[in-house]
């Protein structure tokens, strides 16, 4: 499967549209993560431990997306986009959603 965000793939054809897929991952951030965030930014650097969690949240997203355009007979996914939003009342979810159209190339 082939993954990019430009509408075309240099070299490769497309030969079918399949239609827009999505993946979704809305995933909790622990309290034990949260607390030591909460110390790195009382004393300044990098949360190795939200970006772990951005990570695995955005690899899970794209490859729900891509099991989707699988479905759908698709070999690649174009123009695809990664947003990321904060949800819950204590800000403590991540969501992660991918979206592209699922083609078909030679």
């Amino acid at each position: 499967m082939i993954f990019t965000t430009t509408p075309t793939i240099e070299g490769k054809k497309i030969k079918e549209y399949r239609g827009i897929v999505n993946g979704e991952v809305i995933t909790g951030v622990n309290f034990v993560k949260d607390f030591m965030a909460g110390l790195r930014d009382l004393v300044g650097g990098r949360s190795g431990s939200y970006e772990q969690e951005l990570i695995n949240a955005r690899e899970e997203a794209l490859a729900e997306m891509g099991k989707r355009a699988s479905g759908l007979g698709a070999n690649a996914v174009v123009g695809i986009d990664i947003d990321y939003e904060v949800l819950g009342q204590a800000g403590s979810m991540l969501m992660v959603t991918a979206s592209g159209t699922a083609v078909v190339v030679e």
